[in-house]
């Protein structure tokens, strides 16, 4: 396990599917809520764990199952390549802790622990504009393209982070 400040990482194994579903499910419709005004809604699978067997499971992606103070936190799943041009596939974090840095604090941990990177890229829904201002204000990143610009639901906003080096 991997201390960073308050927060301890460690490697996401199976048994954490079971764990982190319920918080992603939370973080992923807190999201719909406020941004779509809806209930409920997230990427295939990420209310019944299928998104966290497929992805943080996957063989090719390094996940890591965050805590704070003992407590579950969120998930962050990345693609390291080896051209070093990296992928942020999924970062969440539990909305009870929301507002307090931990998400800002989970990337740093991501940059410091893959130092070799000259580009990470990333993709959020065009209508999250939380996430938008989390990733270009406080991480760092800048929107590339947008796709699919005049249908809020399947606009998606594509970003990069140059790496100095």
């Amino acid at each position: 396990m991997d201390d960073f400040g308050s927060l301890r990482f460690r490697p996401f194994e199976e048994s954490d599917v079971a764990v982190f579903t319920p918080l992603m499910k939370r973080a992923f419709d807190d999201d719909t809520q406020r941004h779509l005004g809806e209930a409920v809604g997230g990427p295939p699978g990420y209310d019944n764990g299928d998104f966290l067997r497929n992805y943080a499971l996957h063989q090719a992606s390094t996940a890591f199952a965050v805590y704070h103070e003992q407590e579950p936190l969120g998930v962050v799943i990345v693609w390291i390549r080896p051209d070093d041009e990296n992928f942020l596939g999924c970062l969440f974090v539990d909305p009870d802790f929301g507002g307090r840095g931990f998400g800002l604090a989970i990337w740093r941990f991501v940059e410091a622990r893959f130092p070799q990177t000259r580009v990470w890229r990333t993709e959020t829904p065009g209508f999250s504009t939380s996430n938008h201002a989390f990733y270009v204000n406080k991480c760092g990143f800048h929107i590339v393209k947008i796709e699919h610009a005049r249908d809020r639901r399947e606009a998606s906003y594509l970003m990069e982070k140059q790496m100095n080096k």
